[in-house]
Formats: C-alpha cells, sequence, structure tokens
C-alpha cells in the first residue's frame, strides 16, 4: 500500500530558496570543460552577407591550420536577421592542445590590413563569464590619476660610475670613488637570498629569491617587477632587457592546491618561463629536454652539465632558440613565441651554436637578417662541419668541413665582423696529444672567406677578441689540464692584423709570446686596447699582467707592418681572486676573492688601466662585486670623434672638478672647526660677562675664573706650542 501524505503538516512560511543544494550542484552540474576543450570562439572577423561566409572561412582557415587541424564543418559563423555575419565565429579543433595553442598563437595576429584576430579557448569563456561573475549592467572603468614614476635612468646625470656589493646578508649600491672609500646610494639586509645580478644595459638590479625573482630601479630603489617562479635557481636577461628567462630544477606545481601568479595549468610541469619584463606576463614556459646521455671509451655514460643559457638570444631580441643537443634548433619569434615557420631547423649531430652579438652586414645582403654560428662533429664517413645560417630565411650561408675534431668553440667578435672557431685536433687515437686550429670568418667580405691560424702547436684553453677591435688573445698548454694539484704552465700569444690599404682588414699574425705562465683568464677592457691576462682559482698563483696593444712609443721592428704596439704596462697580485670586472668606462678594474667559492681573505682590490693599485679591502663573507653597466651611447659617431679629438680639453674640466672636490671637502673640515671654535669664543665671552657682572674687578680674573668655570664643566683648554727657529748653520763634514 503506498503511503500518504495528505495528512502530513504543511509549512505555510517554507523558503525554498533557503535550502543549501551546494552539494547537490557540486555532484551532477555539468562540466563544461569535459567536451568543449577543443573549441575556441574567434572576434574581430569582417561583417560580411550569408554570400561571402564561405570564401571568409576559408581564408580564416589558413590562419587556423598553421597551429592545428580545423575544418570548414568544423567552423560555425552566425547570421543575423539581416543575412549578415556577427564577426565572431565558432570553431572546432582536432585536440584540445590545438586549441590551446590557437589562443596562444594566434590572438592579436592581424587578419588583414582592418582585423585583428581575438582568440579564447570557449572553456575560459565560460569559465569567466559564468553568471554572476560578469555584471549585467555596464559600468565604466576607473581610470586612476597619473602618478609619475621614478626616471629609471636618472643615475646616468652623474659621471660616476655605481657598484653593487653583496657582503655576507647585506647587498648595497655604491658610487665608485677614484681614491675614497665607495659612498652608499641604498644598503639592505636580506636583499636576496641567492645573488644579485645588473641587467645588460643597466636598468635594473635584480634580486632571486625562492619564489622567484625582483627587479628594483629608480632613486628610492623601489620595486619595479616582479616573476613568480618558485625554486628559481638561473636567471638570463635578453640583450636589450625585453625579455627574461627563468629555470628551475624543480618542474612547476601550478593547480587549485599550488596557485601561482601569473601561470596557469598548462605551465604545471615546466622547468623554463620567458617573461616580458614591460608586462611582468609569461609568454611562454617549456620543460627540461632529456638527452640520452653519451658514453665514453669504456662503455660508461658522461654526465651532461646543464648548457646555460638555455635559451640564447639574437642581438635585436626578435628571436630566441635553444637546441636539443644532435638534433635540432628551434628558433622562436617574440613576443608572440611561435615557432618559426611551424618547424624545427634540422641540424644532425649539432654540438653547440651561438647568435652573431649584433645584427650582421655582410657584403651586398641589404636584406634584414640575423646569423648563427654551429658546429657538428664527425659520424661516421662525414666530416665534422661547421656552418653560418641565416635566420628568418633559414639559408645557410657558408659550410666548412674538418677532420679529427675532438672539440670546438665559437667565438664571435662583438661587431659581429668575424667568428673564430676554436678546432681542438686529435693527434692520436688516445686524445691524449692535442692541437688546435684556428678558423676565422671574415663575415662583412665577399663570399664569407675564412682564414686558417696553424701556427698554434698547444691547445688554446682561453681565447678572447679585442672589444669593436680585431685583434685577440689566446692562452696554451703544452699539457690538456686535468685532475692535477698542480696546473701545467702556460704561454699567453698576441695576433693582430697586418697593415692593409683602404678600409681592408690583413691577414691576422703572431706579434708575442709570453711562455712560463700560470695564467688562465684573458679580460679585455670594454673599450679595447688595454688587456689583463690573470691567473684564477689558483693556490699557487695569483698574477695579473696588463697590457697596451696601442703603447704610444717607438714600436719594435716586429710591430712595424702590424696595426698594434704591445707593451707590457703593469703587474699585480691578488691572493684567492675568483673573478675580475671592469668598469664600462675602461678605466678601473676590480679584482674579487668571493665567498661564493672559498672563505679565505674575501674582499676586492681596485687597479686602474696601467695596473697601479688604487685601494683595497678585506670584508667578511664577501660575495659579489658587479660595475653597472651603461647603455650605449647617443652620441653620433661624428660627435664621438669630436670628443676624442678635443679629449685634453675635456679632461682638464674633470680635472678641475676632482680639484674642487678635494678643496670642497678640505673647506667643509676647516668650516667646522671655525664654528667650532667661534662657538667656545662665544661661550667664553658670555662666562666672563658673567663673571665680571657677580665682582670681578679685572678681565684678567674674570677669564681665569672661566678658565676654571670650563675646567669644572669637563671642558678641555687647549695648549699650542710655537716653534721659532732663531739660528741655524750648515757644517760640511769630510
Amino acid at each position: 500500500m503506498a503511503p500518504s501524505y495528505e495528512n502530513l503538516p504543511v509549512d505555510d512560511d517554507f523558503d525554498e530558496s533557503e535550502i543549501d543544494f551546494s552539494d547537490l550542484k557540486d555532484q551532477f552540474e555539468v562540466r563544461l570543460e569535459e567536451g568543449l576543450d577543443a573549441f575556441v570562439i574567434i572576434d574581430g572577423l569582417p561583417v560580411v552577407p550569408e554570400a561571402s561566409r564561405s570564401k571568409l572561412i576559408k581564408f580564416l582557415l589558413r590562419k587556423l591550420n598553421t597551429v592545428g587541424h580545423a575544418t570548414e564543418e568544423g567552423v560555425h559563423m552566425p547570421l543575423n536577421d539581416q543575412g549578415m555575419t556577427e564577426g565572431y565565429a565558432f570553431v572546432e579543433f582536432g585536440a584540445p592542445s590545438e586549441a590551446f595553442a590557437a589562443s596562444k598563437t594566434l590572438n592579436g595576429v592581424p587578419l588583414d590590413k582592418k582585423h585583428t584576430l581575438l582568440v579564447n579557448k570557449l572553456t575560459d569563456v565560460e569559465r569567466f563569464g559564468r553568471e554572476g561573475r560578469v555584471d549585467e549592467e555596464y559600468k565604466p572603468p576607473t581610470i586612476e590619476p597619473f602618478q609619475e614614476k621614478e626616471h629609471l635612468r636618472s643615475w646616468l646625470s652623474d659621471p660616476r660610475d655605481q657598484i653593487a656589493m653583496y657582503r655576507d646578508k647585506k647587498v648595497g649600491v655604491f658610487w665608485h670613488e677614484k681614491e675614497d672609500a665607495p659612498e652608499p646610494v641604498v644598503d639592505r639586509e636580506h636583499w636576496t637570498e641567492l645573488f644579485v645580478e645588473w641587467s645588460p644595459l643597466g636598468t635594473f638590479l635584480m634580486s632571486v629569491h625562492e619564489q622567484g625573482v625582483q627587479l628594483w630601479g629608480g632613486r628610492s630603489w623601489s620595486r619595479q617587477k616582479r616573476f613568480a617562479h618558485p625554486g628559481v635557481k638561473l636567471v638570463n636577461f635578453s640583450p636589450n632587457e625585453n625579455y627574461l628567462v627563468t629555470w628551475s630544477p624543480q618542474p612547476l606545481q601550478v593547480d587549485e592546491t599550488h596557485p601561482v601568479p601569473n601561470l596557469s595549468i598548462e605551465d604545471d610541469g615546466k622547468n623554463y618561463i620567458i617573461w616580458d619584463i614591460a608586462t611582468s606576463k609569461p609568454l611562454r614556459s617549456f620543460v627540461t629536454i632529456d638527452v640520452p646521455p653519451s658514453m665514453d671509451e669504456n662503455g660508461n655514460p658522461i654526465k651532461k652539465k646543464l648548457q646555460w643559457p638555455t635559451f640564447k638570444w639574437s642581438a635585436d631580441d626578435k628571436y630566441v632558440a635553444r637546441m636539443v643537443q644532435g638534433q635540432s634548433i628551434s628558433v622562436y619569434e617574440a613576443p608572440r613565441m611561435n615557432l618559426l615557420d611551424k618547424s624545427s631547423i634540422k641540424v644532425d649531430g649539432i654540438m653547440d651554436f651561438e647568435w652573431a652579438p649584433t645584427t650582421p652586414q655582410r657584403e651586398g645582403i641589404k636584406s634584414y637578417e640575423q646569423l648563427i654560428c654551429y658546429w657538428t662533429p664527425e659520424s661516421g664517413s662525414a666530416p665534422a662541419k661547421v656552418g653560418l645560417m641565416s635566420v628568418p630565411s633559414k639559408e645557410i650561408v657558408r659550410t666548412r668541413n674538418l677532420f679529427n675534431v675532438a672539440d670546438a668553440k665559437l667565438h664571435w667578435q662583438s661587431n659581429a665582423e668575424y667568428v673564430c672557431v676554436k678546432i681542438d685536433i686529435q693527434k692520436t687515437k688516445s686524445r691524449k696529444s692535442m692541437t688546435t686550429n684556428l678558423e676565422i670568418f671574415r663575415i662583412r667580405e665577399k663570399g664569407v672567406p675564412v682564414e686558417v691560424i696553424d701556427s698554434v702547436k698547444d691547445t688554446v684553453i682561453n681565447f678572447a677578441w679585442e672589444p669593436k677591435g680585431n685583434r685577440f688573445v689566446l692562452i696554451t698548454t703544452g699539457e690538456v689540464p686535468g685532475n692535477t694539484a698542480v696546473a701545467p704552465k702556460t704561454a699567453v700569444s698576441f695576433f693582430a692584423p697586418e697593415k692593409a690599404k683602404g678600409n681592408q682588414v690583413g691577414n691576422f699574425k703572431h706579434m708575442r709570446t709570453f711562455d712560463k705562465k700560470n695564467n688562465n683568464g684573458i679580460y679585455w677592457s670594454p673599450k679595447g686596447r688595454f688587456v689583463v691576462v690573470a691567473t684564477l682559482h689558483s693556490q699557487v698563483s695569483c698574477d695579473l699582467d696588463f697590457f697596451d696593444l696601442d703603447f704610444e712609443g717607438q714600436p719594435e721592428e716586429a710591430y712595424k707592418d702590424l696595426t698594434a704596439n704591445l707593451m707590457p704596462i703593469g703587474q699585480g697580485e691578488h691572493y684567492g681572486i675568483t673573478s675580475v670586472e671592469w668598469d664600462p668606462s675602461g678605466r678601473y678594474l676590480a679584482t674579487v676573492s668571493s665567498a661564493f667559492m672559498h672563505p679565505i681573505e674575501n674582499g676586492y682590490k681596485i687597479w686602474d688601466f696601467k695596473g697601479q693599485l688604487l685601494r683595497e679591502e678585506q670584508i667578511e663573507r664577501f660575495k659579489q662585486f658587479v660595475w653597472r653597466p651603461r647603455p650605449p651611447t647617443l652620441l653620433s659617431k661624428e660627435e664621438q670623434k669630436k670628443v676624442r679629438k678635443n679629449l685634453r680639453e675635456y679632461s682638464k674640466i674633470f680635472d678641475e672638478q676632482d680639484f674642487e672636490k678635494k678643496n670642497t671637502a678640505n673647506k667643509a673640515v676647516v668650516d667646522k672647526r671655525r664654528r667650532q671654535l667661534e662657538e667656545w669664543l662665544a661661550w667664553r665671552d658670555r662666562v666672563v660677562e658673567d663673571l665680571h657682572e657677580e665682582g670681578f674687578e679685572s678681565a684678567a680674573a674674570a677669564k681665569a675664573a672661566a678658565n676654571d668655570a670650563n675646567e669644572a664643566e669637563g671642558g678641555e683648554v687647549i695648549e699650542e706650542l710655537v716653534e721659532e727657529i732663531i739660528e741655524e748653520t750648515e757644517e760640511v763634514v769630510s
């Protein structure tokens, strides 16, 4: 028998809206994300009549199929009552990943001259546009009043250079003084957890923390930007400070229980993030690519170190590339971060690559290009190869085949006029005996000719071009450095081109070699001409050798046909030296003993470009000394030539400023002492008057009483002794 509900009590005041159905809604609510995650909504389309709709869909598909697979049947473009399209369309892709790629890659891309695509995932629209999340009534946005921000380059108005120093738990920024101690600008504790670094143009000071990276600047040194990347360990700026790459060894965890500002679920599991510095927004994230380890002679795997920077930027920040070792180079276009031509560049066996450090200027090439230099090892009967590739055309500009190659290193000259490929050639199969060839590609000459320097009989362990010049220094050793307690002896060699007619550059010739040295580091002045050869990370030697390659004196006979005049101009020592830092002007050099490397005699020394020690300071737990970079000059070449021509006149002005500064400091001391004396004399006169009024008969008695009062109050009586020479005679003793 069915139950009867007729006699149940009825509550006339019952309100159904008071019942909580949230648990049932969570259980039975339709998940729009499931089944709709392959759809996107495209706004910004032209409004056309029904007759032209099919043509517009086909034109749109050309764009859509660059990132995924969409068909004409998968595009729904609604019509209004007048038979016109509404300016938007729903598109179904073959997979959710394609929809995500479309929203990331095609959003903001021009469709034609008058229309720009606005692409969003349908699930995002449903998620953020649900009822209650968007107001029914339009409310105009509130415009906050304009607030003037600090000038991030105001420091350039001062002719002095700035330094960032990290000592124990404190980070400070200081003005460099020629002779005096650095003048503090700001000094803070716990400013960073790992290290500090200047941006390439000196605009920002970067601090690194467990939660991410922060950029600081302006007169008040306030925080300008913040980039959240938990566990970040390495950071790399693009050359023009437009972008930032951060890396963490631990993959990101981004979900409802681990929310990270500005990051989404698509970034979960990634290690690299590329950021837009202007907006502080991430452009794209990447995972670390695991490459199978190579094997040594005994068949044991060789553990490879992380290559940093992994993502390398072109000189103009337009492209960023990373290599899959042995396979390919992937070039991405900034800021969209789309893969160039939708495919990686296959380069079998590739070991390393480097962008040209500035936009190259090849003879006869007027179109825009950036250059990549790469090398591949020998494989079977195929020789090793060095190649030059033009981007974005991906055209191979020049290749060169090499044999018996054990290793290669790529060294671009700063003006992209040359690239030197240092080739280590094995003499024997055991690879215990090596020699080095230098293959110099002349980028600006027709056909990119290659000059080979095979006169280097030993192994080159260091190589460095002169900045904005065409001379270079290399360090060689007769023994391949191993795990020995005592490092092998080295030799330092200097090379310069021969004199040639007009603007041509002659062949490179050996100038001089300094044997039986311990040096392992080469540090050119940022302006060229001067170079320091140092011994770093050594417990035996700590030498510093200063050289001038344009010495203003009579050149030696061997240098008369060369574009250089080499002269050693100074020597120095710094025990425990771990790094060498030139200031941006090339006038001063800092040598650092960092607690990051060892705990012994940490501190720094300041030298001038000739090797004269100006000042030194030992600081416990001293970690970093970093000069603040300066942006490129805004003066034209003609204006720079005028400055160099009238350099002595400018030097007089600076000498006068230095003299006035010294006098100002001395005057301040004298004025302070004079003021103190006047204050004491005024007090003394007041005491004398008071005592005279109290009945002292004479001023002398009053002054004596004043002295007694001064002593009673703990004052100080100053006695001045004056020596006078009454008579002086000289006697010569044979």
